[in-house]
């Protein structure tokens, strides 16, 4: 159907003689608007095709015309078109020809005006046509709104059919789908709760861990001052009976040494020496020594998967890690069943670790199993299921932390009746070694007398027990109970020799270290601490030495000479 056209009440003018066109047009275009002289009827035929409201034409313009072009475009109108025209007739003088009012009445609607005419009358027939040429506009409007209508409502009445011949199938489809929307949303909840409920573990691992190496520290400042006097004692004394005793006390200070190691190895301060490792070296380490812990009643598996990767580990830590999970096993089996250490490369489970390539190790047994209530406890420190005396719930703790400071992760995997796997999850060794934790303590070392040092300790024992240790050296000794004391006594004293505690209420050891050598640059350094976050340590300690509480009489001395830069020849005492 012909849609509207700006041209639509445009008024077309075909008179070839004289200057009629020309003065038509411009009484017509005051009133009525757009108006466009033609000069032939192919013009006009094409004009009134773009669109037009009606079409004046003088009547000798017809004389001589072939008008069948006019009467096609007329005999292809729409059903609601029934074009106007408007024919100016000249005043008959004699008789008309034949057939020349038939032609106009070709036209079919047909407006007649004699000649000569006035302009209120040109433009009430104009007016009259573009009137007509309005009402068959609005019928086509309507015609086209009713085909409008029809087409949708053809539309609706198929989309009906085609929706009730698939309602079933899409109410299955979308029960569908709401089905897997469900599942989704449920499987999101139980995410979002696992990932809660490890949230909460980390944390309150996390403070057990602060708290742990907070005990730790307090644990080995009185340690260090046990050990400190018993070494003295040792050194000093002529009676042998209290020799012997004190031999006694210092065993039991290096037990208790090693007691707070497993407390800073869950709580991620101990000093790692990060090396490359052949897991099958590691297994081959602790094989006879497993063998002998776990007895003979239970059976003993170890296996490295071919194409394993080295790891990056704390040899010494992990053999101990490991000889700790063959013992818990050995309990779990009361001494009889199956034991099994795996290794492989493998990827992390998504969670435990960011991305990269680690070795699973993994320790299972065919023992009780644990519940997860059990599960959610066994690496905190100090928890153990076994009977008072029977074992001191560090074991788990120190694989946890071992793996956790290696840039790793342990995991338990474990269910009642069926048994317990133990993974811990290291890194893929980088080609990079870590630096080594320091070597075994020597014997006392001879000591040169008479250097100045400055000790600061807010722990009065502690620092007492270093004062003695250090004036039985034979040096000056100025002590002082906090980093503000210490930076008042430094001009006065002038030491040649700090040694330092690292964590300190007020001035920490290594602000202590920044300042002083702001007055004595180049003034050397011993930290000597217990529990501390190591790699805060590391950026300040340079070429400075670290001491770590509990430490032998000997381990001072040799520290003072590396850092007074002597070579420890010289008498004992002055």
């Amino acid at each position: 159907m012909q849609t509207a056209s700006p041209y639509d009440e445009r008024i077309l003018i075909l008179a070839p003689r004289g200057r009629d066109a020309d003065v038509m047009c411009g009484v017509l275009a005051r009133d009525t608007g757009a108006c466009e002289i033609v000069r032939d009827f192919a013009a006009l035929t094409a004009r009134i095709d773009e669109g037009a409201g009606t079409a004046i034409i003088a009547e000798e313009a017809l004389a001589g015309v072939d008008l069948a072009p006019l009467h096609a475009w007329l005999a292809r109108q729409e059903p609601w078109s029934d074009f106007p025209f408007v024919i100016l007739l000249a005043k008959p003088i004699g008789p008309q020809p034949e057939g020349a009012r038939a032609r106009l009445e070709e036209l079919g609607n047909i407006i007649l005006l004699e000649r000569p005419l006035n302009a209120p009358t040109l433009l009430s027939a104009a007016s009259s046509a573009l009137r007509a040429r309005r009402r068959q506009y609005q019928a086509r409007d309507v015609l086209a709104d009713r085909e409008r209508t029809a087409v949708r409502l053809e539309r609706s009445q198929h989309d009906l059919l085609s929706l009730n011949e698939t309602l079933e199938s899409r109410i299955e489809e979308r029960t569908r789908a709401l089905a897997q929307a469900n599942d989704r949303l449920m499987n999101e909840v139980i995410e979002r709760e696992r990932v809660q409920q490890a949230m909460v573990q980390f944390q309150k691992m996390e403070a057990i861990g602060r708290l742990t190496g907070g005990i730790a520290h307090d644990f080995n400042n009185l340690l260090n001052v046990v050990q400190g006097s018993m070494d003295l004692i040792l050194l000093l004394s002529k009676d042998e009976v209290a020799k012997q005793r004190a031999e006694i006390a210092r065993r039991a200070c290096q037990r208790g040494g090693k007691l707070t190691s497993q407390l800073l190895a869950f709580a991620r301060n101990q000093n790692l020496d990060l090396r490359q490792a052949e897991v099958g070296a590691l297994f081959d380490g602790v094989r006879e020594l497993v063998a002998t812990s776990v007895g003979s009643r239970i059976n003993l598996r170890f296996e490295v998967e071919p194409g394993c990767a080295r790891v990056s580990a704390d040899a010494n830590q992990m053999e101990m890690a490991l000889l700790n999970l063959a013992i818990n096993a050995r309990d779990a089996m009361d001494g009889n069943g199956e034991l099994e250490f795996h290794a492989k490369s493998a990827e992390a489970p998504e969670g435990l670790l960011p991305e990269g390539s680690y070795v699973r190790i993994a320790v299972t047994d065919s023992g009780k199993g644990m519940s997860p209530e059990l599960i959610a406890k066994v690496f905190e420190p100090f928890f153990t299921t076994k009977a008072v005396g029977k074992g001191t719930g560090l074991g788990l703790s120190q694989v946890y932390g071992m793996a956790r400071q290696s840039g790793g992760a342990a995991r338990i995997l474990s269910e009642p009746g069926i048994g317990t796997t133990v993974e811990i999850w290291l890194r893929a060794w980088d080609g990079v070694d870590q630096a080594a934790a320091a070597p075994a303590t020597p014997a006392v070392p001879d000591a040169r007398p008479g250097a100045r040092i400055l000790v600061v300790e807010d722990d009065n024992f502690v620092r007492e027990s270093i004062v003695l240790s250090l004036e039985a050296f034979g040096h000056a000794v100025t002590q002082a109970a906090s980093g503000e004391t210490a930076l008042h006594e430094l001009q006065r004293a002038r030491p040649d020799l700090i040694i330092t505690d690292y964590l300190m209420p007020g001035i920490t050891g290594a602000e202590l270290m920044l300042r002083a050598r702001e007055v004595f640059p180049g003034i050397p350094m011993i930290i000597a601490t217990g529990y501390a976050d190591m790699k805060a340590i590391e950026q300040v300690l340079g070429d400075d030495i670290l001491l770590r509480k509990p430490f032998q009489l000997a381990e001072l001395a040799l520290s003072v000479e590396r850092a007074l830069g002597r070579d420890g020849r010289g008498p004992l005492l002055s």
